[in-house]
């Protein structure tokens, strides 16, 4: 039997290595994992702190091109689990029939949905200021906006674990910064030949609402092809890395059987 691989994309202000728990809990199940983090980002979260300058000029189309070529190496098509702009990146992959299957865990909003305003206190420039071409979150921005829903404790221990800096140019395209509006596609929304597609949100989120995430959903109303959308109460951006990371797993592992997606195939 061949085991069917699971490639997991990050977001913005995480390291690759904020999957390595579900890499693990998806591995124990069967499947084939992989955690490949952006073009040129440095193995461990500390030396990405120091010397992630080479992720600055990193935007969207960057990323889609790096993730379609490791999903499409594979003898058996991956499924493709991102969050955050990760999420928007598995959506695209998607949408082009690269992947079997995709979760899009409180993704970047697509299309012609506006991107809400970063929160009070949360600064995201238009593009890079002076010699600075990334965003860096201190540990309190982090517990305000990404992790709202944890304990401080909580939260500060994760801010350790996972954090780094997110190019600041990447933010801006895709208008993130409040005043910047770029447009984002999903490619072939209508698709009625693609597999099966999972969308999560925190009711809780800050950075990407509930009602985006429900909005992107709506987008993909009149297309045939197999779309749900789940929705977690009381939980944060940091869904994916706080002490309720398991039910979210656990939930996609489930959806992903009963759309038929097994960990080994014959």
């Amino acid at each position: 039997m061949n085991r069917t691989p699971v490639v997991f994309i990050h977001g913005a202000w995480l390291h690759a290595l904020s999957w390595e728990s579900w890499a693990e809990r998806f591995a124990s199940r069967g499947f084939l994992t992989f955690t490949p983090g952006w073009p040129g980002e440095p193995l461990t979260v500390g030396e990405m702190r120091r010397s992630s300058d080479r992720l600055a000029d990193i935007g969207l189309d960057t990323l889609t091109d790096h993730y379609a070529k490791i999903v499409g190496s594979f003898d058996i098509a991956p499924v493709i689990v991102g969050h955050s702009v990760g999420g928007l990146v598995a959506q695209h992959l998607i949408g082009a029939n690269i992947g079997r299957a995709a979760v899009a865990i409180a993704p970047t909003p697509v299309n012609d949905i506006a991107p809400p305003a970063p929160p009070t206190g949360l600064r995201i420039p238009e593009q890079a200021d002076g010699a600075d071409p990334l965003v860096s979150l201190s540990a309190e921005q982090f517990h305000r906006f990404l992790a709202n829903t944890v304990t401080a404790q909580e939260s500060d221990r994760l801010f350790e674990r996972h954090v780094v800096p997110t190019p600041c140019g990447l933010l801006a395209g895709l208008g993130c910064s409040g005043s910047a509006r770029s447009p984002r596609t999903v490619a072939h929304v209508g698709n009625a030949d693609r597999g099966p597609l999972l969308l999560i949100s925190g009711q809780e989120d800050l950075l990407v609402p509930d009602a985006a995430t429900r909005a992107a959903y709506m987008q993909y109303g009149d297309s045939p092809a197999v779309t749900d959308l789940k929705q977690f109460a009381d939980r944060a951006h940091s869904l994916i890395i706080d002490s309720g990371w398991k039910f979210v797993a656990d939930y996609v592992l489930g959806w992903l059987d009963e759309r038929g997606v097994r960990a080994h195939r014959a």
